[in-house]
């Protein structure tokens, strides 16, 4: 550990120090969180105190912290290549072994692999290959992609515009023109009105396709989509929609992209998100929970009609990273999804824990300001309102999910607020008793963020 103290590193953080997605004048007021190491489901502060960490780092740490088989495989294979790369017809054993074993674990059909280091890269890799599939099939003007409301789906300026988080936009002049089609989010709660899940799934899918014919399916390349919102709220699919959306991207012979970056690797209790909704993706983005965060590393994978004709016709595809399989994230990923099926974590998340974490939160609906618990398996997200029955939120300005948020850090627990969401990733390692804990914080902080509301706002009876 460092021998400088906390104040030391918040004042060398101050002056170098550009965090992404923050207000740096508030984050200098103050003062950085000082992260110092993790065990299992627990962080530590830099002055020693423990924080339950419900969100894995940034819904990655699949796995925990501190597990030494991990560190021992970055270890060996350091000592043994450090680093090599994948251009120039070279390829690491690794690298090699863990593109294998990802298209055992996929879904049907996804059996070829590039490696990227992002999630952002993964999907950027996503669009080059879907343009450059429909130019090799003779149908150059299929470039648009369809992306939906609430998604997130990176920061480059490319995965950044088809982002439905449209704050993110207005700094860059996004989104890129002539590159995206915004579609409606799968946003029941807030959106449905009066209709049943059910109903709504049917309107959406009516909605898509109006928009299908109107921009012309001889335009589009590809739909976009997370088969759980991660940042945009861990909104669910309504009963019927994925399968529907692939109905229609076949009908139309529009690729479909399943954004797998945060549902991958277990967190659904599925080794995807895409095999819990009968999603049956062309192409398929992973990162985070690839190497459980450890090491950055992302994977896209191309369904073998796609590849096969990139592969056959496509020549040299002249795109491609530093580090596209880096031999030592390579080796921690490998060993890491080793580690998934060895100990049977998507199984547990699937039968045990995954329902029991989300009863657990299903009972805070029973407080006056949760309108929703939401979720599957290990992702799960709290909808807070002012008025149940109309679904009424609170201002904007009142920061009410911030409010929670910040009780819960007060209480030892990391969750993550946004708009009028909590949400909540923890690792697929939790134990029963630590949900327990989990649960038991947020249902103090929503007390407490409760009764500091002022009296003209609090949650109506």
């Amino acid at each position: 550990m460092t021998s400088l103290g906390t104040a030391d590193l918040q004042a060398l953080d101050r002056r170098h120090y550009i965090h992404p997605f923050t207000d740096s004048r508030e984050l200098h007021e103050t003062g950085t969180r000082v992260i110092a190491r993790g065990e299992g489901v627990y962080v530590w502060d830099h002055d020693g105190r423990r924080l339950l960490d419900g969100m894995s780092g940034l819904w990655c740490v699949n796995v925990g912290y501190g597990r030494g088989e991990l560190i021992e495989a970055a270890d060996s294979q350091m000592r043994e290549l450090a680093y090599y790369n994948s251009f120039f017809n070279s390829a690491t054993p690794k690298a090699i072994e863990l593109s294998a074993f990802l298209a055992g674990i996929a879904p049907a059909g996804l059996n070829h692999v590039f490696f990227n280091n992002s999630g952002s890269e993964a999907n950027e890799t996503a669009m080059k290959a879907a343009r450059f599939y429909w130019k090799l099939k003779g149908k150059p003007s299929k470039t648009l992609f369809l992306a939906r409301d609430y998604g997130y789906h990176g920061v480059t300026m490319a995965t950044a515009s088809l982002s439905g988080l449209v704050e993110m936009h207005p700094q860059a002049g996004l989104p890129f023109p002539g590159l995206v089609e915004r579609v409606d989010g799968a946003y029941w709660y807030r959106e449905a009105g009066d209709l049943s899940p059910e109903a709504y799934s049917e309107a959406l899918i009516v909605r898509l396709e109006q928009r299908i014919r109107k921009i012309g399916p001889e335009n589009i390349a590809a739909f976009i989509g997370e088969p759980v919102y991660g940042a945009g709220g861990v909104m669910t699919p309504p009963p019927g929609y994925w399968p529907e959306v692939r109905r229609l991207c076949t009908q139309y012979d529009i690729l479909l992209i399943a954004d797998e970056v945060v549902c991958g690797f277990g967190r659904t209790g599925h080794w995807f998100g895409s095999q819990c909704f009968g999603i049956e993706p062309d192409i398929m983005s992973t990162a985070k929970g690839l190497t459980s965060g450890y090491l950055p590393m992302s994977a896209t994978l191309l369904r073998d009609e796609l590849a096969e004709l990139l592969i056959a016709k496509g020549g040299e595809w002249v795109h491609g990273f530093t580090y596209s399989g880096h031999p030592v994230c390579a080796a921690v990923a490998l060993r890491n999804l080793e580690l998934i099926r060895d100990t049977g974590l998507v199984k547990r998340v699937r039968d045990e824990i995954g329902p029991s974490f989300q009863r657990r939160l299903a009972e805070l609906t029973a407080h006056p300001l949760v309108g929703e618990a939401r979720g599957v398996g290990m992702v799960a997200a709290l909808e807070l309102v002012r008025d149940k029955a109309t679904r009424e939120r609170y201002p904007d300005e009142l920061r009410i999910a911030v409010r929670v948020r910040e009780a819960c850090f007060r209480r030892g627990l990391i969750i993550r607020a946004a708009r009028n969401c909590m949400m909540m990733a923890p690792p697929l390692v939790m134990s029963e008793a630590e949900a327990d804990e989990m649960v038991g914080i947020i249902a103090e902080a929503l007390d407490e963020a409760l009764e500091g509301l002022p009296e003209s706002v609090s949650a109506a009876a």
